[in-house]
């Protein structure tokens, strides 16, 4: 079980960071490349062709601005891409603050879907690949029932019907 993470620019490596490290926690592969839709197409095209041969069955994209590259990947290949919308922050700021990105992502043409995720949301992305590969990986399944199982202890642990304020 494998999955690529694609991002436009060296800039959002702090966020996509967050999806590699879900992935990790999870024991689960990935390969990460920093590569623009608009500026390296073909270079892009020929990755996406070897992530398929390397066995990758999920890829998770993030993207500001306008945010094309999750839907050229997703017009590329059958496998499922997860969207991450990212807030372009300092000179490269349009004061939208991730809102371009998100509706440019959640918007793609009919047929050609792209899951999305939150602005600047990569560990939810990576927990959506990690559901989509428990799919099909019994190890996998049993590791985010466990890992769910946790989330509801802490809540539990947490009061879980009230608090005292």
């Amino acid at each position: 079980m494998k999955v690529a993470i694609f991002f436009g620019s060296k800039s959002d490596t702090d966020t996509m960071k967050k999806a590699a490290a879900v992935l990790k926690e999870f024991g689960v592969e990935y390969c990460a490349y920093i590569l623009s839709a608009h500026r390296s197409g073909d270079l892009l095209k020929q990755t996406v062709r070897q992530v398929e041969q390397d066995g990758c069955e999920v890829i998770i994209a993030g993207a500001g601005l306008a945010a094309h590259l999750p839907g050229v990947i997703a017009s590329m290949t059958v496998l499922p891409v997860i969207g991450v919308p990212l807030e372009c922050i300092g000179k490269d700021s349009n004061g939208l603050a991730g809102m371009d990105a998100l509706l440019s992502i959640v918007q793609m043409p009919r047929q050609i879907p792209v899951a999305t995720v939150g602005i600047n949301n990569a560990a939810n992305a990576a927990y959506l690949a990690v559901e989509i590969l428990a799919i099909k990986y019994p190890e996998l399944r049993t590791k985010l029932t466990e890992f769910r199982a946790g989330l509801l202890k802490e809540a539990a642990g947490n009061g879980g019907t009230g608090v005292s304020l």
